[in-house]
């Protein structure tokens, strides 16, 4: 079992820049793919990013493509998501999330097991 605190959040305005940390519990962090979702009031839980164990695959949702950049740390047991250009849009509830099995796409919330409580982000325009 792992636990995720997340970190990071706070209000910026638009066209600002923020990181994003997960911090992992446990010895096992590299077993896990890792993802980032959010949640804005009113929406459902949306997919951001997402890496698989080693950190050599990402993915994006189209969305946050070429803004946001995922990365992970084995040895800190950290996963990041530096988010710049950012919109009023992008206004929300961001949570990590991991998982151990091998899915063919980390893009759907089912495929991950464990999650964070989250951290908010808010983006004044």
């Amino acid at each position: 079992q792992v636990q995720l605190v997340e970190s990071g959040g706070g209000l910026v305005q638009a066209g600002d820049s923020l990181s994003l940390s997960c911090a992992a519990s446990g010895n096992t962090f590299s077993s896990y793919f890792m993802g980032w979702f959010r949640q804005a009031p009113g929406k459902e839980r949306e997919f951001v990013a997402a890496v698989r164990r080693t950190g050599s695959i990402t993915y994006y949702a189209d969305s946050v493509k070429g803004r946001f950049t995922i990365s992970r740390n084995n040895a800190k047991r950290t996963v990041y998501l530096q988010m710049n250009s950012l919109k009023a849009e992008d206004t929300a509830g961001y949570y990590c999330a991991a998982g151990s099995s091998w899915p063919t796409s980390l893009r759907g919330p089912s495929v991950y097991e464990y999650w964070g409580q989250g951290t908010q982000v808010t983006v004044s325009s």
